[in-house]
């Protein structure tokens, strides 16, 4: 797996990743995450991601040459609260499911604890949706993320979790 800085010609990529991780938890009878609708088509998420590829945050991982997913790192979202020091925020972490249980996830937020520890700072953060089963908490919490705080959009459950660079 080869881990590259993501630009504008990943958005329509990206936007696929989105569509088969909608697809899938859609298919596992979870929308709440992302909704049910793809994400290709819909302009409001079209432009974020374009943002997210402008921006300099992007980071795709790919397989074979194949995009395969993308993590967005940089400031905290709006809806959290700011951390007390400086900190690295994963703002967006998604896979292509065609490359599920290969590690892509994993090994994306282990890029960003790098990049994080190169720039001097000890802290990552990341919030991820909190609903349904919890499998998403979870799976943050297999590598290596704490919880610490939890927040709602709307109806919307969402938690806060952290990593010291040094764990």
């Amino acid at each position: 797996m080869d881990v590259r800085l993501g630009g504008l010609g990943d958005v329509a990529a990206v936007l696929g990743m989105f569509d088969s991780a909608v697809a899938w938890l859609v298919a596992q009878g979870r929308p709440g995450q992302w909704g049910s609708e793809p994400f290709t088509g819909n302009p409001r998420r079209v432009e974020q991601v374009r943002e997210w590829a402008a921006g300099g945050g992007m980071r795709i991982a790919e397989i074979d040459g194949e995009p395969a997913g993308c993590l967005v790192v940089g400031a905290a979202m709006p809806y959290v609260e700011p951390a007390s020091e400086p900190e690295l925020y994963v703002r967006v972490l998604v896979i292509d499911q065609r490359f599920a249980g290969r590690g892509v996830g994993r090994a994306l937020l282990e890029v960003a604890v790098g990049e994080a520890a190169a720039s001097g700072v000890d802290l990552v953060r990341v919030d991820c949706y909190a609903g349904d089963d919890g499998r998403l908490v979870g799976f943050y919490e297999s590598c290596g993320f704490r919880r610490a705080e939890t927040f709602r959009v709307g109806e919307w459950p969402g938690q806060v979790l952290e990593r010291r660079v040094g764990t």
